[in-house]
């Protein structure tokens, strides 16, 4: 993200308020979630007060605020949630199903789910605390 962000002030005497456009507070906020990148690092590379991006995240973090695409392709996966109890029960005779027990998780994949895909989800599961 190279970009420069121009940021015009509005109105005219007293206090000098900027304006920030949704773009750019999205723009923003999107670089404060990539890994290792802290809130105040961003705030400090655009001149913007830390306190003003860790408001927008939350704009985001409740969809009042679109942040954008992300750069590089993201693979999504089904999620059911339930008790185990409910699970339903495996009929004979149907495709197996690849499961990832983590705790008290339990992640079925899809039947034909590749390596790669089992691969994925195993280290997103290991990444959280």
């Amino acid at each position: 993200m190279e970009a420069t962000l121009e940021v015009l002030p509005e109105g005219g005497r007293g206090r000098r308020n900027r304006k920030w456009p949704d773009e750019v507070k999205a723009r923003v906020v999107a670089e404060t979630l990539m890994p290792g990148v802290t809130v105040n690092e961003v705030a400090r590379r655009h001149g913007v007060p830390a306190n003003h991006v860790s408001s927008w995240r939350t704009l985001a973090r409740k969809g009042r605020l679109v942040l954008p695409a992300p750069e590089e392709p993201e693979e999504f996966a089904a999620l059911m949630v339930g008790p185990v109890e409910d699970a339903p029960p495996f009929a004979a005779g149907s495709a197996a199903r690849p499961e990832i027990v983590l705790g008290t998780v339990l992640v079925r994949l899809e039947p034909d789910a590749s390596a790669e895909r089992i691969a994925s989800v195993v280290s997103a599961l290991a990444a959280r605390p």
